[in-house]
């Protein structure tokens, strides 16, 4: 990784580098500069999820661009998915979204989409990098009669609307379904109740009234306890939480009981293979994901990939070996067949045309897979040294992965995106992966916390 990008575009804390005003107005640059075509000016889509920060960066962005000679269309709020989408349909040459994911509020980050809806290769952002660093992009800036120009783009949303409606099948209805929805205070908080309301669904949505310091706030993804209480106090179908920049999607079970990315996937795939869509029989997941999935894949018939952990290398072996359908434990699913990114409402839409082709509730279709106990110890860590150069650290996980056998497995890495080390255990037990995961841990901390 670059000085600047990371796993996942540049992410920091927002009025700080690399997230401040003069990074965004560099990106701005360097996006019209490269991206430029020689039949007309760049055109670039820039959205962002609910930060107070993003207004700043917008228009940071937007400068930028017009410096260079480049053309905006501002979408304003709308999931990272949708800002790919438009993209794409737009004819753009690029899109940027400002989102830090589900990272709390006072951070922020700044993504790219080609103009195919994907995320940019490392040689792209290298490229983009290297002109910021170099400070040649004042250079090149044109005259005063060739600066660009920005649109605010009024009907992004209806149009992203109509895109996820049309990956639902028009054989099945959603009426008299009740679904509790979760928008992070995030990016989805219009688009996705709309969606779900046009296909006949009654829905209700908690956690919908951004301020601008409360995307991800005890609310989402990441933390599900309001949405399993409300579905359960409700007695919906189904619950429905996505992170603040709507990519992800984890679910809740008629039971209020939480269904994880692995399990999502695993419904889905299934029923992909009963309808003869799994393109080569084959499901993608990462490292991460739980050892239940590859035994329920073996049981189901079809075949299991692990990549590297990062919703970009799953779309990378997707695309390598032929799968119409990959993703993460936490969330992140991607359906090539509809969509070129990782989309927690397309996924969630999927989900639920499992369930009504199955004629089964949420909870008899997430039992198709056993989850096998895990531990996950984020350590935070001040440098990010191979690991295979800590000598304790690497001895350790040898004698837990000795202990555990075929009976669980280990997997140390660092965070993209973060300075955290995940220190993740599998085991037959849960109290056996917490002490596992606990030793591994403790010994990572003295070494390098």
């Amino acid at each position: 990784m670059g000085e600047l990008f990371g796993t996942d575009g540049i992410r920091g804390e927002a009025n700080r580098y690399p997230m401040d005003a003069q990074i965004a107005f560099s990106v701005g640059q360097a996006v019209a500069y490269l991206f430029k075509n020689s039949e007309h000016r760049t055109r670039v889509i820039i959205g962002k999820d609910t930060r107070i920060s993003g207004y700043m960066l917008e228009s940071s962005l937007e400068a930028g661009i017009s410096s260079m000679g480049g053309i905006s269309y501002l979408v304003g709020v709308l999931p990272t998915p949708g800002i790919a989408f438009i993209t794409e349909s737009m004819r753009a040459d690029a899109g940027i979204v400002i989102s830090a994911s589900h990272n709390p509020y006072q951070d922020n980050g700044i993504k790219i989409f080609s103009e195919k809806g994907f995320k940019l290769f490392d040689e792209q952002e290298e490229r983009i990098e290297k002109l910021m660093l170099e400070g040649s992009l004042p250079k090149k800036v044109p005259p005063a009669k060739e600066m660009g120009r920005a649109y605010r783009m009024e009907d992004a949303r209806g149009r992203y609307i109509v895109f996820l409606k049309n990956t639902f099948p028009r054989t099945l209805s959603m009426e008299g379904m009740k679904i509790v929805i979760d928008a992070a205070n995030g990016a989805t908080y219009k688009v996705a109740p709309e969606a779900f309301i046009e296909l006949g669904a009654n829905v209700e949505i908690i956690h919908n009234h951004p301020n601008g310091l409360n995307i991800n706030d005890n609310c989402g993804s990441q933390y599900t306890q309001d949405l399993e209480k409300r579905v359960m106090e409700s007695g919906a179908d189904i619950g429905l939480a996505f992170d603040g920049d709507g990519d992800r999607l984890i679910a809740v079970d008629e039971k209020g009981k939480k269904i994880s990315g692995d399990q999502i996937l695993m419904i889905c795939a299934d029923m992909l293979k009963n309808q003869k869509k799994l393109k080569n029989n084959l499901l993608i997941s990462t490292v991460m994901s739980n050892l239940g999935l590859t035994i329920a894949c073996r049981r189901y018939g079809f075949q299991h990939y692990a990549s590297k952990v990062g919703d970009r290398y799953v779309l990378e072996d997707m695309q390598r070996l032929g799968a119409v359908i990959g993703g993460e434990q936490s969330g992140h699913m991607i359906f090539s067949d509809h969509h070129t990114t990782g989309d927690g409402i397309l996924a969630a839409l999927q989900l639920i045309a499992a369930m009504l082709n199955a004629g089964k509730p949420l909870s008899e279709l997430a039992a198709m897979m056993d989850i096998y106990p895990q531990k996950l110890i984020n350590v935070d860590v001040k440098s990010k040294p191979e690991i295979s150069t800590l000598p304790r650290v690497v001895e350790a996980i040898k004698q837990v992965e000795a202990e555990l056998g075929d009976e669980g497995r280990v997997l140390v890495r660092y965070s993209g995106t973060q300075n955290l080390c995940r220190v993740m255990v599998e085991g037959p037990t849960d109290d056996i992966t917490e002490k596992y995961c606990t030793r591994i841990a403790d010994i990572l901390k003295s070494v390098i916390g």
